[in-house]
């Protein structure tokens, strides 16, 4: 049975959020997590990239471990994903890569309130479904060429431009962004920016998110 979160599902309006890599050695990942949550990350998300031959079991275990923490600073803390998971933990949300088939589907299997954003890449119809179905935020994949988002094409500044036309939900950049380009970008009218390794491989994390945050309210 999923055990009842302490965090009430906090509505997302922007800042920075930390995609963690659950891939990395589990000491590391809650360390790091630690030290973002201090530097003051506003939401998480655990990216759906596990170690091989990772169990059900061991997913859930390390995703409410992680939750547990999160919402010492009450932070939620979304699966990518794979929203099967936010029956059986305490999960707040689940981030799609791309408009789910299956919406109206998994709303009713979960029966319960849930927080919920998507990936825009160039497509506005993106947008158009993000409004029609209440999602939290979109996120913009990938506005710079990086590593871990090498399946996302490059997104057009234009295209954020127009998107903030349209809705009036938190606008956020991920894809090599950094403190120093995230001013460049701060004139398309986003909210906040999606990080994995400029925080996760920072030497300093706690720092990393304050920097991030600075860029994002100069």
């Amino acid at each position: 049975m999923m055990k009842e979160s302490r965090s009430m599902l906090r509505k997302i309006t922007g800042g920075v959020y930390l995609v963690l890599n659950p891939a990395m050695d589990r000491s590391k990942i809650m360390h790091t997590l630690q030290q973002a949550l201090e530097g003051g990350v506003d939401v998480l998300q655990i990216w759906n990239n596990w170690p091989r031959g990772f169990s059900s079991n061991e997913k859930e275990m390390l995703a409410d471990e992680i939750v547990s923490l999160a919402e010492n600073y009450e932070v939620p803390v979304l699966i990518n994903q794979e929203w099967e998971m936010l029956k059986s933990t305490r999960l707040h949300g689940v981030h799609f890569d791309e408009i789910p088939p299956d919406f109206e589907y998994l709303k009713k299997e979960l029966a319960r309130p849930f927080l919920q954003g998507v990936t825009c890449s160039n497509n506005l119809e993106v947008i158009y479904w993000a409004n029609r179905h209440e999602a939290g935020y979109i996120s913009f994949c990938s506005m710079f060429p990086s590593k871990s988002a090498r399946n996302c094409e490059i997104v057009r500044p234009e295209t954020v431009h127009k998107a903030r036309e349209h809705t009036q939900l938190p606008l956020f950049v991920s894809g090599g962004v950094t403190p120093q380009n995230l001013q460049q970008l701060k004139k398309l009218g986003i909210d906040g920016v999606a990080v994995i390794s400029g925080i996760l491989n920072s030497q300093d994390p706690r720092k990393a998110v304050t920097d991030y945050k600075k860029a994002l309210q100069n």
